[in-house]
């Protein structure tokens, strides 16, 4: 009896253990850079490149942070798998993935490589916001971001693409 009672109280210590390890994360604090307060958004996305002949899509968990100057994007598939790093600095623009760093003059050459298509990353860190911003090409549909979601369109220049994102609270 006695032995079934400690397997017993290490199997609850453990469970407890693991559950209060896995809602213990960091926090995440918002440093300033020139008196300005970074911003983080954290959620999924989806870009669909009407490519001929057959469209492309791709899928990812994301993470962004900083500023248009100079921030990160992290982009993760659905187990946690990081499938790309995105940094940039008004100096330079870094991708790491498959173990690989290579670096790039812009901050839109290193999205297209990641992504395979320009995508507006200095814009949409605006449109987060809920501020309209110019972007080439680019519509973004803010009326839904209070609920959570952002849909971005391109139709010049060819092909179009439309990106989606959902962004956690």
């Amino acid at each position: 009896m006695k032995f079934l009672l400690r397997a017993l109280a290490a199997g609850l210590l453990c469970a407890l253990s693991v559950l209060l390890g896995g809602c213990a994360q960091p926090p995440r604090l918002a440093p300033t850079v020139d008196g300005q307060t970074q911003t983080y958004w954290r959620g999924r996305l989806a870009l669909r490149v009407d490519k001929s002949p057959e469209p492309a899509s791709f899928f990812a968990n994301f993470e962004l942070s900083g500023q248009a100057p100079a921030g990160e994007l992290l982009l993760s598939s659905p187990l946690g798998t990081t499938l790309a790093q995105l940094r940039w600095t008004p100096q330079l623009a870094l991708l790491r993935s498959n173990g690989q760093t290579r670096a790039f003059d812009s901050l839109e050459a290193l999205a297209t490589e990641a992504t395979g298509t320009p995508i507006p990353i200095a814009a949409l860190f605006e449109w987060l916001q809920g501020r309209p911003a110019p972007a080439d090409g680019w519509q973004a549909d803010l009326s839904p971001l209070d609920a959570g979601r952002l849909v971005a369109r391109r139709s010049q220049p060819a092909p179009a693409a439309e990106l989606r994102l959902i962004i956690e609270p």
